[in-house]
């Protein structure tokens, strides 16, 4: 464990156990891509340090991105601990976890005011004494405008570190250019910003320090349509058999329209891994294993929906071409803030926004100009369906004007509000009862009486299936009533479950098939009574 190995021109030394030294007497490391001997089986502890953490004032992500990039590097990170701005509580949890693992990382506590102690922390963790370093005064002097001459000024604070700190520059594979500023070690501790943004590039910088080629963790998923009550007697075969070679994890998602639950299986071995998948599959109900791919439908918007307009002689894909020239015809109209999508978490309006999302991004690679909804709240809504409108405003990044009252006077609201909005897109079909009552073509104007807007109808030729198979062949996230038995959303008090969709399972308890499911579209409105 104390055999030294060299990094690239030998500038640095790594010791196996992770105790830093030099070849010479400076205090610097300069991290760079390197071929030394790689820890087998390299372990990690993470310490989110903040008040603000756990009182909630402030959201961690250091710990997602940590733990990912550690993982995706071979190294197993065994705890996560997030602590306060204690000095003795720092102190003792850095001395404990440097004890336990490979790595210790800290986010956080490193700055100019009173409450940043992790320096003193480490520092009392290995019965040090803070000191100024030479490099981190000259550093505080360019960047900070500190004065050397006076090393009690806050801007001096972040140059005190404990005595037999190393500084560790990271490198940047694509510039080839070394950070401007260090991340500080001391021993096997490495000190990180608390600032997402700061820790989250330092860490890509410093990868190379981590990384662990000796593993690779090799990974499968699988997903299933059930609830986890029905498969863990499988989980458990499994899991018996092979769990310590394999881990096998269990994740349910109770509100993702196309899976119900996501088992992983990772281990350092692939030839163990395929053993352990192929007996999972082998027990699994082959009609609840769905085939399913982690996503990015939003993003990838233009290109596949696109892709569904082009498929030559496909009679939905001429539907999807005809609906797509609709919306590329409305942008050639109007500028994009000239436009808004009546949007209400149903999934014809959910369809509508993506394929209004995806000629955008088509027309606008860069620059993309942000979308506009209109809301109209009606009373009683389902919970569902408002926080499912709340993630797809996130999702898309809209720009929503919520409404409340009957349709005539959100858009009188709209009107007086926004006066820049001239066309309002809808996602109206043939089929709809008002509709059905109407000459409605693709472009039309509002009613007399009405406040004027030009109305977009791309989707009117689109059937119940039709928008369905839109939204699952592109697995776009949809309200996730329409899984519980629900074809036509209206209001908590006008709308119950489709009768069409009930039935009994093998236990007697009475459930609903998904909206999907439905056979006869004439009945998409019979659990609603308005």
């Amino acid at each position: 464990m104390s055999k030294l190995l060299p990094l690239v021109s030998g500038r640095a030394l790594f010791r196996i156990g992770v105790v830093w030294s030099h070849l010479r007497a400076s205090s610097v490391v300069m991290a760079a891509p390197t071929n030394s001997l790689v820890r087998h089986h390299t372990t990690a502890g993470v310490i989110i340090i903040g008040d603000e953490i756990l009182k909630g004032y402030t959201q961690d992500t250091n710990t997602y991105f940590i733990c990912r990039k550690l993982h995706s590097l071979g190294v197993k990170v065994e705890r996560v601990s997030v602590i306060g701005d204690d000095l003795p509580t720092i102190a003792d949890e850095v001395a404990q976890f440097s004890k336990r693992y490979t790595y210790v990382l800290t986010a956080g506590g490193i700055g100019p005011t009173h409450d940043d102690l992790t320096f003193q922390g480490v520092a009392d963790a290995f019965g040090e004494k803070l000191e100024p370093n030479p490099e981190l005064v000259e550093l505080c002097q360019k960047y900070l405008g500190a004065d050397a001459s006076d090393m009690s000024s806050p801007r001096m604070k972040m140059a005190l570190v404990p005595e037999s700190a190393k500084l560790l520059f990271g490198y940047d594979n694509k510039t080839k250019q070394k950070a401007r500023y260090p991340i500080v070690s001391v021993r096997n501790v490495f000190v990180f910003p608390g600032v997402p943004a700061l820790m989250e590039k330092a860490l890509t910088m410093l990868e190379d320090v981590f990384s662990n080629k000796d593993v690779t963790f090799h990974f499968k998923e699988v997903y299933v349509s059930t609830d986890e009550t029905s498969i863990a007697p499988y989980l458990n075969i499994v899991d018996a058999k092979h769990h310590s070679k394999v881990q096998l994890g269990s994740y349910p998602d109770w509100y993702n329209n196309y899976y119900r639950v996501k088992l992983t299986l990772e281990s350092e071995s692939e030839d163990d891994l395929k053993e352990a998948h192929q007996h999972l599959l082998s027990l699994l109900p082959q009609d609840k294993v769905v085939d399913y791919v982690e996503r990015d439908p939003v993003g990838q918007a233009a290109q596949e929906v696109y892709g569904l307009a082009d498929k030559d002689g496909d009679p939905f894909g001429i539907k999807v071409k005809a609906a797509l020239s609709v919306v590329e015809e409305c942008l050639e109209k109007y500028d994009v803030p000239e436009l808004c999508v009546s949007f209400n978490g149903g999934k014809d309006c959910t369809a509508l926004l993506h394929l209004v999302h995806a000629a955008i991004a088509k027309k606008y690679p860069v620059g993309r100009p942000q979308l506009q909804v209109l809301y109209i709240q009606r009373p009683s809504p389902f919970p569902e369906t408002e926080d499912f409108i709340s993630k797809t405003a996130e999702r898309y990044n809209l720009k929503m004007y919520t409404m409340s009252g009957d349709y005539k006077e959100a858009l009188q609201e709209l009107k007086r509000t926004q006066p820049q909005i001239q066309a309002v897109l809808m996602g109206q079909r043939r089929g709809d009862p008002y509709v059905s009552r109407t000459n409605m073509a693709a472009f039309c104007m509002t009613d007399s009486g009405w406040p004027q807007y030009m109305r977009v109808n791309p989707m009117l030729e689109f059937t119940f299936h039709d928008v369905w198979g839109f939204l699952r062949s592109l697995y776009l996230p949809y309200c996730i009533l329409y899984d519980r038995g629900y074809t036509s959303l209206g209001n908590m008090v006008n709308t119950k479950q489709n009768p069409d969709l009930k039935y009994v399972d093998e236990f007697g308890v009475t459930r609903y098939k998904p909206a999907y499911m439905l056979e006869d579209e004439t009945g998409e409105r019979d659990g609603r009574h308005s």
